[in-house]
């Protein structure tokens, strides 16, 4: 069944159970952060989606924007003395984008139908085989691209449905890569996935010493928020 949504359109992919932290500016979305602090959007949960590279959603609408994103739940709010917020929220449940409506509130809205897992995973020994092997890979990855101690791993009782999105959270992927993760519904498979990009990611460092950028770190204008 679909549900509305307030939608937060940027430039990256939130990932369940991945801290957001946001600075917010632009007027439409200092008045969703004021929504959702006083409880007109419920649950303080709003949409993150993904903007397609060379698109604006403000002119292409729904085509400017990537189908399946991650809502996120505020954490935490500190409002400045310029009316401007610093805010910290969370990803926590996958959706697919229906439709768009750009009139009935400052900040767009979508109804949206939520993304659950085709399977659940098992405990057997292909699943615990495929866990060690993305934290492992995501050890090189973080032993290649960080300075010692700027990174942690995830806790080891992390549940492998979650642990492949912690682990391309704390990384560097380029959007498309973090995108068909996040669309991926089978666990067994983003587990396969987050490694084997990992893995990808790890031989471009140790070779090129360089992570990947978007395309808009070189543009000349910037979007808004």
């Amino acid at each position: 069944m679909a549900e509305t949504l307030p939608l937060f359109p940027l430039g990256t992919v939130l990932m369940p159970g991945a801290s957001l932290p946001l600075h917010i500016f632009e007027p439409r979305y200092r008045q969703l952060t004021v929504d959702l602090v006083t409880g007109a959007v419920p649950d303080k949960e709003f949409g993150v989606v993904a903007v397609r590279e060379g698109w604006a959603p403000d002119d292409d609408g729904i085509a400017g924007l990537h189908t399946v994103g991650c809502t996120a739940e505020l954490r935490d709010v500190r409002r400045l003395p310029d009316g401007r917020f610093d805010i910290v929220t969370r990803g926590a449940r996958r959706f697919r984008l229906l439709d768009l409506d750009d009139e009935s509130k400052p900040y767009l809205m979508g109804s949206v139908e939520f993304l659950p897992d085709t399977e659940a995973p098992s405990a057997d020994g292909m699943t615990q085989m495929l866990t060690a092997a993305a934290r492992a890979a995501h050890r090189r990855y973080c032993a290649t691209a960080w300075k010692a101690g700027d990174w942690s791993e995830p806790a080891d009782d992390q549940e492998p449905q979650t642990l492949p999105h912690l682990l391309a959270a704390d990384c560097l992927l380029p959007i498309g890569d973090r995108q068909r993760l996040l669309e991926q519904t089978s666990p067994i498979e983003r587990l396969r996935m987050v490694r084997a990009l990992l893995a990808r990611e790890t031989g471009l460092l140790s070779q090129l010493r360089a992570v990947p950028a978007p395309i808009t770190t070189y543009a000349v204008e910037t979007s808004i928020n």
